[in-house]
């Protein structure tokens, strides 16, 4: 029975609770971060604690505890459940008040950990690839509410994964307000063209990923080039590999973008190698 953290207590699912005048539910004011455990660990623990404090300071939220005791809590959520594998959710809310958007009549901010499994795409995609295609919602322009704050307020994400749904794919490729591919509704995007690796740079409205990163390393670790840089549509269909990277869905190749066939039309040789490398660090 899964066991829910909620601001230094535990309960059982169906009695975690917290209450509806919470600015968290009432106007997604909050911030999260998912985490993964493998083999018993929880993986990348400090940088998606960073991270999550981070997004708090760029929506002027103070978690009420340190960043020393939030990672405590995680660990202790992931044991107490004896999670060996799973998926972690994170989040912090503003805390009850009232029916209006003035923070500075919430109190309380609320501290959620939640440990489970997850599943976000079939396994079969992962040897056989995935077709994605472009949507009309843009990602958020940075100026409004900058990408790299991972806040609970997902509806632009959510739109642009209900286009795909209803056009028959399950993930969508978003672009940003300059018509730049930016990233998924949930995932980072890499192409590679003639041995290189590219993903769009930060500036170009995206969140920076904590597989992203890791991705990077890993193949410059190998000798690689990547180049964070603009990229188009273009730059997807004529690329000889393409593949998402996230915390949920690791690293999915995809194998078509908009009916174009990517490559040969299978996940290519880097992805693989890639995967390889992401799966031997994960799983040791």
């Amino acid at each position: 029975m899964t066991k829910v953290y909620i601001s230094g207590k535990f309960y059982e699912k169906q009695d975690a609770k917290i209450s509806v005048f919470d600015h968290g539910l009432l106007y997604g004011d909050g911030v999260f971060e998912g985490i993964r455990i493998y083999n018993g660990k929880v993986f990348k623990l400090k940088e998606h604690v960073d991270r999550l404090y981070e997004s708090a300071k760029g929506i002027l939220l103070e978690i009420p505890v340190s960043r020393e005791a939030m990672t405590e809590a995680i660990q202790r959520t992931v044991q107490t459940n004896d999670r060996k594998e799973g998926y972690i959710r994170a989040l912090v809310t503003r805390g009850s008040g009232s029916l209006g958007l003035d923070p500075r009549r919430t109190t309380d901010p609320q501290i959620i950990i939640i440990v489970e499994e997850i599943s976000l795409y079939p396994r079969e995609l992962y040897e056989q690839g995935m077709e994605v295609i472009s949507v009309g919602t843009i990602r958020n322009h940075p100026s409004a509410l900058n990408p790299r704050i991972k806040s609970l307020n997902y509806l632009n994400n959510i739109m642009a994964k209900m286009e795909a749904i209803r056009a028959g794919c399950l993930e969508a490729v978003m672009m940003n307000h300059k018509g730049e591919v930016a990233e998924g509704s949930g995932d980072n995007i890499f192409a590679v063209k003639n041995g290189s690796l590219k993903t769009p740079s930060l500036d170009s409205g995206i969140l920076e990923g904590v597989t992203r990163n890791l991705v990077i390393q890993l193949a410059r670790d190998e000798g690689g080039q990547v180049a964070e840089t603009a990229l188009t549509r273009h730059d997807l269909y004529i690329a000889d590999e393409v593949f998402l990277t996230g915390t949920a869905c690791e690293i999915m190749p995809v194998v078509k973008v908009d009916a174009r066939t990517i490559g040969t039309g299978k996940p290519g040789a880097m992805t693989k190698r890639l995967r390889e490398a992401f799966t031997k660090l994960t799983h040791t």
